[in-house]
């Protein structure tokens, strides 16, 4: 345990020490038209929404640097190449590795030449092939800290109840037991029944993991894990492999040949219950993507109003309403942080227990 912990003040030493002396400059503008400040707030709210090889964390323009650290990455083309995003300079520099070219473009890596062409599809699109990738992104940083915290905090919890049933647990596992007993007592008792324990791993993991990366996103390293659709499709898709693996016969039998029902119409709700089978992880994917997406879009947008009228805000305290307005919702975010992770796992909880439920047919 104490191991851990000086691992994980050793990540944070380093994630914050570090930082500040690695910087690439980028000299010069990516277009060659000057771009107006709406459009530069746009752009940066794009950004924060979308994964990165880099990890920024300020940009100071008039200086035309960019201050973080790059990330590292890992492609699979004709061998395994290993190398730091800084080489690309933010997309300015094409980069070389065991003769083949590749040029960084809005957050993706495309095979290209020497001169770094780009083609274009007619909604301009890169046509261009893109290696197989799997680099350490923004993304996947958040996903490790995470990941690391929810070690913390549990092993922590666990060595509490080691020490026997009346120990009170101490530090972060005192947060962490009321959550825990949440969502027993409140998810998966209700919803799954005895079996409950069985699935308990998984329903902890799933509500825990969400909660901490929504929190993750709220901080201003600016992760925005849970607003990436593949993050959530893969939430999604262990629902639905444990659902579907986990149900019993009576689950199968009332999707493709439904107990009581004329056999003209078993033929007729038979697909639209396998439909069913898709639909639900599909409505757990986009509702958690969309809610923190759509969250995380209207913060930066009462902050960007500072920027964006500052001309206009030259009365009194309009710039503080405009913070206000921003903490106020900020606070709200917390609630969708929470809420959005109890809502994915109350779901999921729901639809396991339809499909171990035992039917009593008389």
């Amino acid at each position: 345990m104490v191991s851990l912990k000086r691992t994980l003040l050793l990540f944070a030493v380093v994630l914050f020490a570090v930082a500040p002396f690695t910087l690439a400059a980028a000299e010069g503008s990516h277009a060659e038209t000057p771009k107006t400040q709406a459009e530069e707030i746009q752009e940066y709210s794009q950004h924060h929404l979308q994964d990165d090889h880099y990890f920024s964390l300020y940009t100071d323009k008039k200086a035309g640097k960019h201050y973080g650290f790059p990330l590292p990455v890992i492609l699979i083309d004709n061998g395994l190449k290993i190398f730091s995003s800084g080489e690309f300079h933010h997309g300015e520099t094409v980069v070389e590795k065991g003769g083949q070219h590749y040029k960084l473009y809005h957050g993706k890596i495309y095979k290209t030449d020497a001169a770094g062409t780009l083609t274009y599809d007619e909604h301009q699109h890169p046509t261009n092939t893109k290696p197989l990738d799997f680099s350490i992104t923004k993304n996947v940083v958040g996903l490790l800290l995470a990941t690391v915290l929810l070690f913390w905090g549990f092993l922590s919890l666990a060595k509490t109840y080691k020490k026997g049933a009346n120990a009170l647990p101490k530090g972060l596992g005192r947060v962490l037991e009321p959550l825990v007993l949440y969502v027993r007592d409140e998810m998966a008792v209700p919803n799954i029944g005895h079996r409950y324990k069985e699935f308990m791993p998984y329903l902890l993991s799933v509500f825990f993991l969400i909660f901490v990366l929504n929190l993750l996103g709220l901080t201003p390293l600016g992760f925005n894990v849970t607003g990436n659709i593949t993050v959530t499709l893969c939430l999604a898709l262990f629902t639905f492999v444990i659902t579907n693996v986990k149900a019993n016969k009576d689950y199968w039998k009332h999707i493709f040949w439904m107990p009581g029902v004329p056999v003209p119409f078993k033929f007729v709700l038979a697909p639209i219950e396998v439909l069913g089978m898709f639909t639900k992880p599909f409505s757990l994917m986009l509702r958690l993507f969309a809610n923190i997406t759509a969250g995380h879009s209207v913060v930066m947008g009462l902050i960007a109003i500072v920027y964006l009228f500052q001309q206009q805000l030259t009365v009194p305290g309009s710039i503080g309403v405009s913070l206000v307005l921003t903490l106020i919702l900020t606070f709200l975010e917390l609630l969708v942080a929470f809420l959005q992770a109890f809502i994915f796992t109350m779901l999921s909880s729901l639809f396991i227990g339809m499909a171990v439920e035992e039917h009593v047919h008389h």
